[in-house]
């Protein structure tokens, strides 16, 4: 079972499309999602910080600013 993180942060619009989409599609799929607030962590916030939202499948970065639908459910189907 995969499991799905959205790096984010407060304030963010870029990061409420993406965990939007994210809850839906992972909702469809039955897969576990959380969501991050990467200005929690200064280690985070160095990472992630100018790239969210950013989101990760299993622990790797598959993508940040969106949700590319067709290549996270292929990400997810495997």
């Amino acid at each position: 079972m995969h499991r799905v993180t959205v790096m984010t942060r407060e304030g963010c619009h870029a990061c409420e499309d993406a965990i939007s989409d994210v809850r839906r599609i992972c909702a469809e799929l039955g897969v576990e999602w959380s969501a991050e607030d990467v200005d929690a962590d200064p280690e985070l916030r160095a990472e992630y910080g100018d790239r969210v939202p950013v989101i990760l499948v299993d622990g790797a970065e598959h993508g940040f600013w969106r949700v590319e639908e067709e290549r996270f459910r292929r990400a997810l189907a495997r």
